[in-house]
């Protein structure tokens, strides 16, 4: 070896380190040492001589205190005496590689508090710019019942038939497995009281009340949602947002409200259709799970389902009408110049309005428990 010479004595070995240890000689260095550390594996006494290294700098500083470091934690490591200048050198290298450490703990940690800083003040611009898109959707809308010849009816009939008409078939197919998921589970746990008439009261009442309405915003959430930020995006990368502004055409009136009143009278519609589908899906399950007839289901359908839970049902879609196509519009103005952020800012749409419609319907069932309805 070049860089060392080993003695075996008893149970311990003597590595004399030898040779320059620089900057030029570290890739050799390196190898080298990986067949020293094979060697004195093991042995539980190892003493280490420097005092023959002809050349030390920064580099073989850096690997001689690894070196040492290494062994120390698997060995007994006695270091044999050296010169003041060796001695002052690895002091100074042990000094700065374990400041180095400090600092990069501390550097990880502050990473760590400024990305809970940038996303806290994230999320506080997000939602003042909200309240700000909110305001002027309600002054733009203020200007629409004053002035109803400005209302977009044309626009709001499209909106109607893209967000609802041609959402028929995902709605239906998604009620109806509901209706047979939550039919089903419920025949299997009331088979076993003889309750078997109950699944009637909890079909009518959780579909109507719950599960429809928020199924439904959440189909809508993620089709139409997302088709109002992408198409905005799209048209403030191409510039047509400018165009339409230099033209004097007002943004929300334009584009926010029409979308907003277009969703406001669809999605209860949509949700009183996937009552019906989602009851129908029930009785399905209920006739041959548990033998109950159609006319049997629609009786008993008639005497425990109160108008009230239906329409609590309805009542819930204007209001997530507004959020999903609120927030749709909203991140849409918010796509940068560049066709990435349409993808990002339409996953932001899609997840914010699932999440706001969840949270917005927990808050109508405490209000309603509260008040007894």
């Amino acid at each position: 070896m070049k860089y060392f010479s080993l003695v075996e004595q008893d149970n311990q070995i003597n590595i004399n380190c030898q040779d320059r240890w620089d900057m030029y000689e570290a890739p050799s260095l390196q190898k080298e040492l990986l067949e020293v550390h094979k060697k004195i594996k093991g042995y539980p006494s190892i003493t280490i001589d420097i005092q023959n290294i002809n050349t030390l700098d920064t580099a073989g500083g850096i690997i001689l205190y690894e070196f040492i470091d290494r062994l120390k934690k698997q060995s007994n490591v006695k270091i044999l005496e050296y010169s003041k200048k060796q001695q002052e050198f690895l002091e100074f290298i042990s000094k700065a590689i374990k400041k180095e450490n400090i600092s990069s703990k501390k550097s990880k940690r502050l990473n760590f508090i400024q990305k809970v800083g940038k996303y806290t003040l994230d999320f506080v611009s997000d939602f003042w710019l909200f309240i700000s898109f909110i305001g002027e959707s309600s002054l733009a809308m203020a200007r629409y019942i004053s002035h109803p010849s400005k209302i977009r009816f044309k626009a709001i009939v499209k909106g109607v038939q893209n967000a609802g008409v041609d959402a028929i078939p995902i709605i239906a197919l998604t009620s109806f497995l509901v209706g047979v998921v939550v039919a089903y589970q419920s025949a299997v746990q009331l088979q076993k009281f003889g309750a078997n008439i109950f699944i009637v009261d909890m079909i009518g009442i959780s579909v109507t009340r719950e599960l429809a309405p928020l199924i439904t915003a959440i189909v809508v959430a993620g089709r139409s949602g997302s088709s109002y930020t992408a198409q905005i995006g799209a048209q403030k990368i191409t510039r047509e947002l400018d165009a339409m502004k230099t033209m004097g055409f007002d943004l929300f009136e334009f584009l926010v409200l029409p979308r907003i009143i277009a969703l406001v009278i669809a999605l209860p519609l949509m949700i009183f259709f996937a009552d019906m589908v989602g009851i129908f899906g029930g009785m399905v399950v209920a006739k041959y799970q548990i033998d109950i007839s159609y006319l049997e289901f629609l009786k008993r359908l008639q005497n425990v389902l109160a108008i009230k839970h239906l329409l609590i049902g309805l009542a819930k879609g204007p209001f997530f009408a507004i959020l999903i196509a609120g927030i749709g519009c909203f991140r849409g103005f918010q796509v940068s110049n560049n066709t990435e952020s349409i993808g990002k800012y339409t996953t932001i749409s899609v997840v914010n309005s699932i999440f706001l419609v969840i949270a917005c319907d927990a808050v109508f069932s405490v209000i309603f428990t509260k008040l007894g309805v």
